[in-house]
């Protein structure tokens, strides 16, 4: 097997081992406060930062956000406006449907009276006809020489009743 680390470990000084660390860190920690440091002179002298960025543009997003809210609750309003003036005019549609059901049924009753009215009517008027006419039927056989005799009279009264008249 070849072995990698030397055998011979304690020719490294312990304190040789503790100063490279710090120095290392020491470097870092410079590193990092000077780029803090000049992060921090940039956004001073460009005027821009982003926090403040952040904090404007989450106030246009509440401000935009509560002027949707606020569109939407008015376009809810206006349909449910429109929604109940929809649907009074149904009930009112409604209401006047039933009005006219109602006179429709009344009218076809009234045309059913009339019609039975009518039917009553035909049927009395045929009844007469058929006396009316078994009653001419009748009279001619019974009474020729009457009608012959009358039709004479009749014309001699109407004379005489016009010369007295004129």
């Amino acid at each position: 097997m070849i072995e990698l680390a030397p055998r011979n470990t304690q020719t490294i000084a312990p304190s040789r081992m503790g100063v490279q660390p710090i120095a290392v860190g020491g470097v870092a920690l410079i590193l990092v406060v000077l780029g803090i440091g000049s992060i921090t002179l940039w956004r001073a002298f460009t005027g821009n930062a982003p926090e403040t960025d952040r904090v404007v543009a989450s106030r246009q997003l509440q401000a935009r956000t509560a002027q949707a809210s606020e569109q939407l609750v008015e376009k809810t309003k206006g349909l449910e406006a429109t929604q109940q003036e929809s649907i009074d005019q149904l009930q009112v549609v409604q209401d006047q449907l039933q009005t006219v059901r109602r006179l429709l049924a009344s009218q076809q009753g009234d045309t059913k009276k009339l019609s039975d009215q009518v039917a009553a009517l035909t049927e009395a008027i045929e009844g007469l006809r058929q006396s009316f006419a078994s009653a001419q039927a009748s009279e001619p056989a019974a009474e020729p020489s009457h009608k012959r005799a009358r039709p004479h009279a009749v014309r001699s009264a109407h004379r005489k009743r016009g010369k007295s008249q004129g």
